[in-house]
């Protein structure tokens, strides 16, 4: 009977905790929480999500298999060449970067196609924020396939410090 009762506390703090998650990455929607805009949006969530992970082949996953991603000065054209250059980067000096990125503005142009603008960047371990010049604005474009949505391109600019 004891044992029931504590896999039984289990599963609720597990639930509590799943619930606590979600609470935090809905307040990552901005004002786009629902509808199209906000769907087109859970693809840079997603990328997200697997960049705090640090996990190269997710975050590539997302991304469209002829997309492309502008990370500092390296272009990085095709899914597997970010993969490639993500893996090396989440091994080095990038271990345990997390991303931070702030809806500003979700349009879709088609019904197939959305660009967003968000504003953020890189927290490096120990840090809650972007130091000054991690800071970025970033244009997206997300393109729907088989009902979802995934990253073309990805381009990151510095703001000013």
């Amino acid at each position: 009977m004891t044992e029931g009762l504590e896999e039984d506390h289990r599963m609720s703090n597990k639930a509590a905790s799943l619930v606590d998650q979600a609470k935090k990455w809905a307040t990552n929607y901005g004002d786009f929480p629902n509808g199209a805009e906000g769907a087109a949006l859970t693809a840079s969530l997603r990328v997200r999500a697997a960049w705090d992970d640090n996990d190269a082949d997710a975050v590539a996953d997302m991304f469209a298999e002829n997309g492309s991603l502008l990370l500092g000065d390296e272009q990085l054209n095709g899914r597997e060449r970010i993969r490639a250059y993500l893996t090396d980067w989440f091994a080095g000096a990038y271990k345990g970067v997390r991303m931070v990125d702030r809806p500003i503005d979700v349009r879709l142009l088609t019904d197939e196609v959305a660009l967003a603008v968000t504003e953020g960047g890189l927290v490096l371990p120990g840090e809650n924020e972007p130091v000054p010049h991690h800071k970025s604005r970033s244009t997206w474009v997300f393109v729907r396939s088989d009902g979802d949505w995934t990253v073309m391109s990805l381009q990151s600019s510095p703001i000013g410090s």
